[in-house]
C-alpha cells in the first residue's frame, strides 16, 4: 500500500466512527455529488510495490481494458497503467515495452488457471472477474471489498467467497494467501471482527462481532482443499480450524440455534422482527461451517473433534428445521416472516439439496425479483436498486443444482449490467446504471463460482 493510500485509509476510519451503516450488502451510498466511487473500474498492477488506482469515469469514456488485462486502452492510441516497480499511473504508447509487459503478465496470471464461461461474454465477464479479484486482494492476503472508502476493508465473509473462486479456477496460491491473512487476524476466542483494516488491524468502531464469519471462513478452507488439497497446508491452518469450530459449536444454545448476532446485512438484532432469535443468515453459514469442519478434522487425523463437529451440526440443522422450515425459510423464525437472500445458504454449493429448501429458494427468488431484473436483498429492505450480490446468489445457487435456465436468467442480466468497463458494482438502479462502487469482490466472487460451477459440479459439504 503507497503512503497516500495509508493517508487516505486512515482519514476514511476515522470519519467511519461515526457511520452507522456501511457494510458491503448494506453501505450507505455517498452523498449526491460525491463521485469518486462512479469509478468503473481499477488499474492496477500484480507486482511490487502493490498499487491500485480508480479510472476516473471521463478517462473511462471512449476506453476499454486491453483483452485479459488491467492495462486501459484509451481511445487517443496510448495506454494507461501501473507499471511494475511504480505506484501512480502512467500513460504510454501503445507499444512501449512497459505496457507489452503488464499485458503479458496479467494474461500469464489468468493462464494459470482457468476461465469458466461456455460463451466468449461470460468467459471475458469471468476474466475480468478474476482481475479484479486479484486486484483487490493485497500481497499479504487482505482481499477488500472494494477500494472505496466504507468499502476498502477486509470482511471475513467476502474475504471467504474470494479464497472459494480462486479455489475454482485455479489459483490456489491466491486463495491461500486470503486463508493466512484470516488466520493472523483471528482473536484467541476463536472469532473474527466485523472488518479489519488492509494491514490486518481490526477496525473498532462498535461494530458487534458477526457470526456468520465463522462459519464461511470454514467453509472457504475447506473448499479450497476439496479443490485443490496441495493449496492447503492444514497443519499450518489447524489452529484457526479448531478455534472457530469449537466457538461455532459451544455458541449453539440448548435450542440447538446460536445466539442473535448481525449477518450480512450488517445490522442490530434489536432491529430484526425476533431479536432474541438468530437470523438465517447467521445460522446457515454457521451449519456449512461445522460440516466442513468435520470433514477438515477427519482429514486431520483428530476423529474426536471430527465427531464433536459433526454432532453439533446434526443438532443445528436439526434447529433450523425446527425453527425456520415450518415457516418456509424466513429471514427470523416466525409466522409471516420477511424473507431474504439468506435462503440459498441452505442450498448447494453451502448444503446438500433438500427438497423444501429447493422449493423455499424457488419461491423467495421470485418474490425478491425486480421487475427490471435482479433482486433486493429482502422484503422490507427498500427497493429502488437491484443489488447484485443477492442476484449472484442465486444465479449460484441455480447453477449449483444445474438449473440452466435459472442460472443464464439471473447470469445473463449481471454480465448485462456491468460498469462500462466491465466490473460488477455492488448496485443497479432502475435505469440500469451502475449505483454502487465497483468492483465488489463478493460479486465477482460469485459470478466465477457460478461460471465455474457448469465446467464441474462444485463441491458441497457432506451433510
Amino acid at each position: 500500500m503507497t503512503r497516500k493510500t495509508a493517508r487516505s485509509v486512515r482519514r476514511v476510519a476515522l470519519l467511519l466512527l461515526v457511520a452507522s451503516l456501511s457494510a458491503t450488502c448494506a453501505a450507505a451510498l455517498p452523498r449526491p455529488g460525491d463521485s469518486p466511487w462512479r469509478s468503473p473500474g481499477l488499474l492496477g498492477n500484480g507486482g511490487w510495490p502493490f498499487a491500485r488506482v480508480p479510472i476516473a469515469p471521463e478517462e473511462a469514456a471512449g476506453g476499454s481494458y486491453a483483452p485479459d488485462s488491467n492495462v486501459l486502452l484509451l481511445p487517443d492510441g496510448r495506454a494507461r497503467l501501473i507499471p511494475f516497480g511504480g505506484d501512480e499511473p502512467v500513460t504510454l504508447p501503445r507499444d512501449d515495452s512497459r505496457v507489452t509487459d503488464a499485458i503479458h503478465s496479467d494474461q500469464a496470471w489468468l493462464a494459470a488457471g482457468t476461465v469458466p464461461g461456455s460463451t466468449p461474454e461470460q468467459r471475458e465477464a469471468a476474466g475480468r472477474a478474476l482481475l479484479d479479484l486479484r486486484i483487490l486482494t493485497l500481497p499479504n492476503g487482505a482481499s477488500t471489498a472494494s477500494w472505496y472508502g466504507a468499502w476498502n476493508y477486509v470482511w471475513p465473509r467476502d474475504a471467504a467467497f474470494t479464497v472459494a473462486a480462486f479455489a475454482a479456477t485455479g489459483h490456489g496460491g491466491d486463495a491461500q494467501r486470503v486463508l493466512y491473512f484470516l488466520a493472523r487476524a483471528q482473536a484467541p476466542t476463536g472469532l473474527w471482527a466485523a472488518r479489519y483494516l488492509p494491514d490486518g488491524t481490526a477496525v473498532a468502531d462498535g461494530r458487534e462481532v458477526q457470526l456468520d464469519s465463522l462459519g464461511w471462513v470454514l467453509w472457504a478452507t475447506w473448499f479450497l482443499r476439496a479443490k485443490d488439497p496441495h493449496a492447503v497446508d492444514l497443519d499450518t491452518l489447524w489452529p484457526m480450524v479448531r478455534r472457530a469450530a469449537d466457538r461455532s459449536a459451544t455458541a449453539l444454545r440448548g435450542d440447538g440455534l446460536p445466539p442473535p448476532s448481525p449477518d450480512y446485512w450488517e445490522r442490530s438484532p434489536a432491529r430484526e422482527e425476533a431479536p432474541q432469535a438468530p437470523t438465517l443468515g447467521v445460522c446457515a453459514p454457521m451449519l456449512a461451517g461445522l460440516r466442513a469442519a468435520a470433514t477438515l478434522a477427519a482429514d486431520h487425523g483428530d476423529a474426536a473433534a471430527a465427531q464433536r463437529w459433526d454432532r453439533a451440526a446434526d443438532r443445528l440443522a436439526t434447529a433450523i428445521e425446527r425453527r425456520f422450515g415450518p415457516y418456509g425459510y424466513p429471514r427470523s423464525p416466525i409466522p409471516g416472516g420477511a424473507v431474504d437472500a439468506s435462503v440459498t445458504f441452505l442450498a448447494p454449493p453451502f448444503a446438500p439439496p433438500a427438497p423444501g429448501v429447493l422449493a423455499a429458494v424457488a419461491r423467495i427468488r421470485d418474490r425478491l425479483r425486480l421487475p427490471k431484473g435482479g433482486a433486493v436483498p429482502g422484503e422490507r429492505y427498500g427497493a429502488g436498486a437491484a443489488w447484485t450480490p443477492e442476484t449472484g446468489l442465486f444465479a449460484l445457487e441455480a447453477a449449483a443444482i444445474g438449473d440452466r435456465f435459472g442460472k443464464h436468467d439471473w447470469l445473463d442480466w449481471l454480465i448485462a449490467h456491468r460498469s462500462s468497463l466491465g466490473s460488477f458494482p455492488e448496485k443497479v438502479d432502475d435505469d440500469g446504471r451502475q449505483a454502487g462502487v465497483a468492483p465488489l469482490g463478493w460479486t465477482s466472487a460469485l459470478v466465477v463460482l457460478a461460471l465455474s460451477a457448469e465446467r464441474s459440479p462444485l463441491p458441497v459439504p457432506p451433510g
